[in-house]
């Protein structure tokens, strides 16, 4: 397929970066690798062509996967933050803070320590080129955790309603890029690739760490026409993949949809050759430790290796998913290991790869997995591994979880929305995944010493990650001199007692830290197609902590400032709504600026 040749040029901003204070230390064992980390957002297993999918062009991922070494049960948390929270500390996301994907459960504690905060400390130049979603705002920010460079869409996604205005594009995207606003040209993804490959050629002389997590396939599908075409006029119907093995595809197959993410997987794919092929050019393959996996199950019904389920779910179609790990001259192509690996381990196997000690300076969940990718025949005792996900600021007990041991898989599948049934204890599911690794027979009746065994596992577990830090969000910080203005989404907002997320008539309030006493401007955004306002006038209203400021709205305004507001240090509740004729809804968006200098809208710098 032909590639479209969008390109973009970095605004030149540069940041004073301090580094943490000591998080390991290296030690002396020889030549350390460089690190390509590439996660792909909504990508199943069945994806790809090495794995059976008969119908998808992925040449240069199929390439690398051959050219590696391969995790074959590999697995990650059911939705994306919480993958993302657990790969950048090695540990489960319910020790981060970070417990969902939207409303202010996906911004992580920074008193975690980042794999980018320790490569840094120990020499290593690093960059984000992609989707952050563990945090928009200071001091949660990738810049804030330990990245040099960061190029990156806000909240979880492009389209969503952490967008600046006129950012809702996959194409010619409006990104961050280390903290400032930038329109860039071309397709989203090979906007992330043009930036990583000009920035690791530029840092080609010395360690580099480049995270490449893009957000295709992940919805709105949109994909550039060169792409979309050949699959649009392809047979995509369920009958057309293998269903000979495990579970049939479920469900009506939407065509055209499943035409639209294998393009933007196709995309994906020549950008994977595109770096590669430049790793050569520069001299860099044989020393460069490149990574591939996804973030978590399909986002929809479609091929997926006879696997059970999608994203969203702890049955195996929504957490297994492949890990490829290509090293030269260290880990031999093909080798493939059966032990269970999880996000948790990728964090410790790129310190060890980097001859990093970190046994006794960081708490992580996860095991390199080094031994196992170069086959050393380690002595690799059994483990279990945990996952949860379900709608909600904490993790109930008993509901949508599973855990995973070499064995056996307990599953309890159900209620993962909010206020949905949970059904408790009794309704767990077991899988002999020596016998049934695509969970076909629940023999849950046959073997109660296990069920019982894997249940107390799962409820030290769960015990044990609610204690490390509990379940408070995080807070955005105000008046700090790192990032002036800041802008409050309905992707960081927190639910009210009337309930709400993003829906056109929601409500929600944000959690605040007031760093220093200042006067704050606020500026109000309701656009009104977006919130279903048309031409309705009504009264604005601004609430920070018991304070409240009203302001007359007529049928044509979409925004409105609130100047010079002063706030005292410390926690800051905040909240915006418009209302008419006693029908209150919440607004889309604040941005909070130092009344002396700060702009009323984020700056803007448009890349030529």
């Amino acid at each position: 397929m032909n590639r479209p040749a969008p390109f973009v040029f970095m605004a030149c901003i540069t940041f004073t970066l301090y580094p943490p204070a000591c998080l390991a230390n290296k030690t002396d064992h020889g030549q350390t690798p460089n690190i390509i980390l590439i996660m792909t957002d909504d990508m199943g297993y069945g994806d790809l062509g090495i794995k059976g999918n008969p119908h998808i062009n992925t040449p240069h991922i199929d390439r690398l996967a051959s050219q590696s070494a391969e995790m074959t049960s590999f697995y990650v948390s059911p939705v994306c933050a919480p993958t993302r929270a657990s790969l950048m500390t090695g540990r489960y996301n319910y020790r981060t803070g970070v417990t969902d994907t939207w409303v202010g459960r996906a911004m992580m504690d920074t008193k975690e320590v980042t794999l980018a905060e320790v490569l840094q400390q120990n020499g290593y130049t690093t960059g984000i080129f992609g989707k952050w979603h563990l945090g928009d705002a200071y001091p949660m920010r990738p810049m804030d955790q330990g990245f040099d460079e960061s190029l990156i869409h806000l909240g979880g996604g492009i389209g969503q309603p952490s967008d600046p205005p006129g950012g809702s594009s996959y194409f010619d995207p409006i990104l961050q890029y280390n903290g400032q606003a930038v329109h860039t040209r071309g397709y989203c993804t090979d906007v992330y690739f043009d930036a990583a490959l000009k920035w690791i050629k530029q840092n080609r002389s010395q360690r580099f760490f480049a995270y490449l997590p893009t957000n295709a396939p992940h919805g709105p599908f949109q994909v550039p026409e060169s792409y979309y075409a050949p699959y649009r006029n392809a047979d995509l119907s369920n009958e057309r993949f293998p269903q000979t093995v495990g579970h049939k595809i479920a469900g009506k197959a939407n065509t055209d949809r499943r035409a639209r993410i294998f393009g933007m997987i196709t995309n994906i794919d020549d950008n994977v050759g595109r770096l590669l092929s430049q790793l050569d050019v520069l001299g860099l393959s044989e020393n460069t430790l490149v990574l591939f996996m996804t973030d978590n199950g399909p986002n929809g019904q479609r091929y997926n290796a006879g696997m059970r389920a999608q994203k969203g779910s702890v049955y195996e179609g929504g957490i297994r998913t492949v890990f490829f790990a290509r090293w030269p001259n260290h880990i031999k192509p093909g080798h493939q290991s059966d032990r269970i690996a999880a996000h948790i381990d990728v964090m410790p196997t790129l310190l060890d790869a980097c001859h990093i000690d970190y046994a006794n300076t960081l708490d992580v969940d996860g095991r390199s997995l080094l031994p196992l990718l170069t086959n050393r025949s380690p002595d690799w005792p059994d483990r279990s591994i945990f996952f949860q996900w379900h709608r909600g600021d904490t993790p109930l007990p008993y509901r949508a979880c599973a855990v995973r041991s070499q064995n056996w898989k307990l599953v309890q599948p159900l209620g993962i929305q909010e206020g949905s049934y949970s059904p408790g204890v009794s309704g767990f599911e077991l899988y002999d995944m020596t016998r049934n690794g695509l969970e076909m027979h629940n023999v849950a009746d046959d073997h109660p010493e296990v069920m019982k065994h894997l249940i107390e596992q799962y409820d030290n577990w769960l015990t044990d990650v609610g204690q490390s830090r509990g379940y408070h969000p995080p807070r955005i910080h105000l008046g700090s001199r790192h990032q002036n203005p800041i802008t409050l989404t309905r992707q960081d907002w927190r639910k009210t007692s009337q309930g709400g997320g993003w829906e056109p008539d929601a409500r929600g309030h944000w959690l605040t830290f007031v760093t220093r006493p200042k006067s704050f401007d606020f500026t109000v955004r309701f656009p009104r197609k977006k919130l279903g306002l048309l031409n309705t006038p009504g009264t604005l209203e601004l609430v920070i902590n018991k304070a409240s400021y009203t302001a007359s709205i007529d049928g044509s305004s979409s925004s409105h400032q609130f100047r010079s507001i002063h706030i005292p240090k410390g926690n800051a509740r905040i909240e915006a709504r418009f209302w008419n004729n006693d029908k209150f809804q919440g607004v889309y968006q604040i941005v909070v600026s130092y009344s002396q200098n700060g702009p009323e809208n984020p700056s803007l710098m448009f890349c030529r």
